[in-house]
């Protein structure tokens, strides 16, 4: 199963993203898709990317020195990884997404095999094979809960960055 989401924009305030993330909780999908949107943030506010990933984790985890730095390390200098899982972004327009601004996220047969958990697929255009993201059902409210995001993996350079300029010196 597919399901595919629409945004007015990927860079947003932190109550927007609350405001629209717990409209939408109980949608699996929605909040896989939003951990895409808060990893976007990281490039121009990383301290909100951090507060936009606690507001999509069981409010009695919160992001993890390690998994900040795990963030920092993955993304430094490639903070056009995130933005590559939405339509329209390639290598050749340095990653920029198309619009309106759509992010499609996956399942698959095995997707739901244990009670409560979930394990959902996003596909870069950057990459060859779908990344994953992990996420746990809170049994009482039906609310989902991000637990981890296996999407921070290197991807292709981009030809030419956000603004047009050449990056790759043979391109």
């Amino acid at each position: 199963m597919k399901k595919e989401y629409n945004f007015d924009r990927i860079l947003m305030e932190s109550q927007d993203f609350n405001a629209l993330l717990s409209e939408n909780r109980t949608d699996v999908y929605f909040v896989a898709a939003m951990t895409v949107v808060a990893l976007c943030n990281y490039k121009d506010n990383p301290a909100k990317c951090y507060e936009m990933l606690g507001m999509l984790k069981n409010p009695a985890d919160s992001v993890s020195e390690y998994e900040k730095q795990f963030i920092k390390d993955r993304l430094k200098g490639k903070e056009y990884k995130p933005f590559s899982y939405f339509s329209g972004s390639s290598p050749d327009n340095g990653y920029t997404p198309g619009s309106p601004i759509r992010i499609t996220v996956s399942s698959n047969p095995y997707s739901f095999n244990d009670e409560h958990w979930a394990i959902l697929w996003l596909h870069s255009s950057g990459a060859d094979s779908e990344r994953q993201i992990k996420l746990r059902e809170k049994k009482s409210t039906r609310e989902w809960f991000l637990v981890e995001q296996l999407i921070l993996s290197d991807i292709r350079e981009p030809v030419k960055d956000a603004d047009g300029n050449t990056v790759d010196p043979w391109g």
